[in-house]
């Protein structure tokens, strides 16, 4: 008498860009118990949290219709995984065992402890709470109010375009150079449409301090600041590090070239939160996609007892919003170095919303049929002693 093939459980945890993919790919195994934990049942589209905060869009949608029917939605959060056991721990105080997880709990914006003041005072933009909260304090400020946006990154960029499209009073802080990723002409271009918009721009400026109505800088200089909104840099959550894995200096967890934990084969990172090699690709989605996918083929590899393919991905650049009429959309090579070709203008804000738009359609596809959505491949990867020693690329994009 033949014993029944035993099925695999496979629990995801989160189900933003990443998550959601992954846990729609694993559907190409039809042995597979797939579960995902996300702390709401809602799905964030983190490219829109500068639009919520500015109070121009909504950022969320039903997480339940982006995911296949066979797929169980819990509603928590985890708070410790132990690997030894195969056991995560849920926030609720229940629990899930599993034979394969996948790590997509995404990534945040940490307001440094060693500014006096910051954590207190400044508010981050790139979580769905703090995006809410940053809404409801700006409904309730004078137009006219002083808005200080720290990080001249795309995120900081973004988020000062779409206040200052509403004509607010907004300064835009920059630690180097506004837009550091991105080619010489596309960064004029955003500084001449930001000038046009009266934000000032300070490049080359270190804050200092943060208080409740003013923001002052190395240089000993201070300005007012009725809110001040922080978006500079970003890190994953620190489960992984807090569960005993092991992780980069951003708490992302560490893997292989297949997206495997360095420390147990049985959990497989991806999006914002994998470190492959310690050469981590640059924190966005457009990169969450096709490393959920390739998390997902990485344990279905496993279970059939196959050796899992090294990730295969190309980005092709950038896309930024500069408020509700205009953007650019920066071209890169297959190793996102960007190239000197941009496109600007009504057209490419149209773009911008399109592909908005279609990150959230792809996720939708993956759950119609799994497998279906291609993705852009060949982007070349660092190999060996040499991927462990580089220091990890900039976090410059949230798009």
């Amino acid at each position: 008498m033949s014993t029944p093939h035993a099925r695999s459980r496979v629990v995801v945890i989160g189900a933003g860009y990443a998550g959601a993919v992954a846990a729609n790919h694993l559907r190409l195994r039809d042995d597979v118990d797939i579960t995902v934990v996300n702390p709401r049942a809602e799905f964030i589209e983190r490219v829109r949290l500068h639009q919520l905060a500015a109070g121009t869009a909504d950022a969320t949608l039903p997480l339940a219709p982006l995911l296949a029917d066979c797929i169980r939605l819990v509603v928590d959060r985890v708070t410790r995984i132990e690997a030894a056991s195969r056991v995560l721990r849920l926030a609720s105080g229940h629990s899930l065992d599993y034979d394969y997880a996948i790590y997509a709990v995404g990534s945040l914006a940490p307001v440094p402890p060693s500014i006096p003041g910051a954590r207190e005072f400044a508010v981050p933009v790139a979580d769905f709470e703090s995006a809410r909260a940053l809404r409801s304090t700006l409904e309730r400020l004078p137009e006219d109010a002083p808005i200080t946006v720290v990080g001249g990154g795309l995120t900081g960029i973004e988020t000062a375009a779409e206040l200052a499209g509403l004509s607010r009073s907004v300064t835009l802080v920059c630690g180097g150079r506004l837009a550091p990723a991105l080619g010489e002409g596309s960064r004029r271009y955003i500084a001449r449409w930001l000038r046009r918009h009266d934000v000032t721009v300070l490049e080359g400026q270190k804050v200092a301090a943060v208080t409740a109505d003013a923001v002052s800088f190395a240089d000993g200089s201070v300005r007012p600041s009725a809110v001040t909104i922080w978006a500079a840099g970003f890190a994953a959550p620190q489960l992984a590090a807090e569960s005993g894995l092991t992780t980069d200096d951003r708490d992302r967890l560490l893997t292989d070239e297949t997206l495997t934990s360095v420390d147990d084969e049985r959990i497989v990172a991806t999006g914002d939160a994998a470190s492959p090699s310690g050469m981590p690709y640059r924190m966005s989605c457009q990169a969450a996609g096709p490393l959920g996918q390739q998390a997902a083929n990485t344990v279905l590899s496993r279970i059939a007892g196959e050796q899992p393919r090294p990730v295969d991905l190309a980005l092709t650049g950038s896309c930024v919003s500069l408020g509700r009429r205009a953007a650019i959309r920066q071209f890169a090579h297959k190793d996102d170095s960007p190239m000197r070709l941009h496109a600007t203008g009504p057209l490419t804000a149209a773009y911008k919303e399109l592909t908005s738009r279609l990150g959230v359609w792809k996720i939708g596809v993956e759950a119609r049929k799994p497998g279906s959505v291609p993705w852009p491949k060949g982007g070349p990867r660092p190999t060996g002693d040499a991927a462990c020693t580089m220091p990890a690329r900039v976090d410059a994009n949230r798009t």
